[in-house]
């Protein structure tokens, strides 16, 4: 079994071309002793698991590492207790696994490798948080989960101009948006790639193949609700196609047209079914909710605007995006990574329940927001000369 683990891992790191490091690897806390990655397919989670291997190969010997995946046909029967157990017995202490979904119960199998082998640290991988927070072990409290966002705007621009950019704090950017726009406009034009990111730059495969991207980005979609959901029984095989009808529904309706009772009916699913579809397709990466600002618990189950998980989908699943969708679609997406959004009626969104956004075109005026505090106008323009009315692309320097 090792002896074919590891052709395996020396044939991925012989192959490893990236040299790019998305933003998480420097914020993961590597010294835990169980770290899950989870995200979208396509995001970069093999990759950054693969660096990760490189790093463990030039600081201790190779037996102290090992990577497998179950996403491979040779490895789907390997029992992972056991793999862990034999591993520790040889000197193990870094066991990487990708795809951890695809193995059945491997809750139950992590939970007793976590309590019987305290010094083996295990980072894996999944293509849903759902897998961990429906795990039937209770995971979740020894985990440290991370989740991988796509490509940021910034992110995109490093890899394609192969260039270093700096990232920006939302206060920072609040604060001091014309300066950073001057130091930033010293390297790049800041429009002059942004149509291609919102249309094709969110996920790294786009590098690899940008001939055939948002057909492999539809087959992500696909392989995400009839595979990764059936599998996790999230979702029964013959109800798939009403998620998909729920996606596409997204594709025709700004969000704050949308009405969950119309929705639910469409789709012939009823609301708490339809709820519970939304926090599958959220969790999965394909969709982003965001909720009313009104506080108690009612409010949570009442999702006040519905979108796409990110800007590249629409140009996948849809026929001509409208562009005020896409606008708040790309905020949205860009700005949860780091901090929390719900909806409100004086503005479009509040941030972190102080900041205030209203989302347009460069000629959007304060009308709505007018002497509300802490308010601001999000433009889709390259640059402003007022501190409360900030180029939409900058929100892409978050991380």
């Amino acid at each position: 079994m090792f002896d074919n683990l590891k052709i395996l891992e020396k044939r991925l790191l012989n192959d490893l071309a990236i040299t790019h490091r998305r933003y998480l690897f420097d914020e993961i806390n590597f010294d835990a002793q169980m770290i899950a990655i989870m995200g979208s397919r396509g995001v970069g989670k093999t990759t950054l698991l693969i660096q990760y291997l490189k790093d463990l190969k030039g600081l201790y010997p190779s037996h102290k590492s090992l990577y497998m995946s179950y996403d491979h046909p040779s490895n789907v029967d390997i029992n992972l207790y056991k793999l862990a157990e034999e591993f520790a017995s040889l000197g193990g202490k870094y066991l990487l696994l990708d795809e951890i979904h695809k193995y059945d119960n491997f809750s139950i199998d992590l939970k007793a490798i976590y309590d019987f082998y305290p010094n083996l640290k295990i980072i894996f991988t999944g293509s849903c948080a759902s897998s961990i927070y429906n795990s039937q072990a209770d995971l979740s409290r020894r985990v440290v989960l991370y989740n991988m966002h796509g490509l940021s705007y910034r992110e995109f621009l490093e890899i394609k101009l192969d260039i270093k950019l700096a990232k920006y704090s939302l206060n920072k950017i609040l604060k001091d948006s014309i300066d950073i726009v001057d130091e930033i406009s010293k390297k790049i034009l800041p429009l002059e790639y942004f149509n291609e990111y919102l249309e094709k730059g969110y996920y790294p495969f786009y590098f690899h193949d940008q001939v055939s991207y948002l057909q492999q980005l539809n087959a992500v979609v696909n392989l995400t609700i009839d595979v990764d959901f059936v599998s996790l029984g999230l979702v029964k095989s013959s109800f798939t196609h009403k998620l998909k009808k729920l996606l596409n529904i997204l594709c025709y309706s700004k969000p704050f047209e949308l009405n969950i009772t119309k929705v639910s009916a469409n789709i012939e699913v009823s609301r708490n079914t339809l709820y519970t579809y939304l926090q599958h397709l959220e969790r999965g990466a394909l969709l982003n909710v965001v909720y009313d600002n009104k506080k108690g618990i009612s409010s949570l189950s009442k999702p006040e605007k519905l979108y796409l998980n990110n800007t590249n989908l629409f140009y996948t699943l849809c026929i001509n995006p409208e562009i005020g969708t896409l606008r708040e679609t790309f905020f949205t997406n860009q700005v949860k990574v780091k901090h929390t959004l719900t909806t409100t009626n004086q503005g479009d969104f509040i941030v972190d329940d102080k900041l205030r956004f209203e989302i347009g075109g460069k000629n959007k005026s304060f009308k709505q927001i007018k002497d509300m505090p802490d308010s601001y106008i999000v433009v889709d323009t390259d640059v402003t000369q007022n501190t409360h009315k900030v180029p939409l692309w900058l929100f892409g320097f978050l991380y």
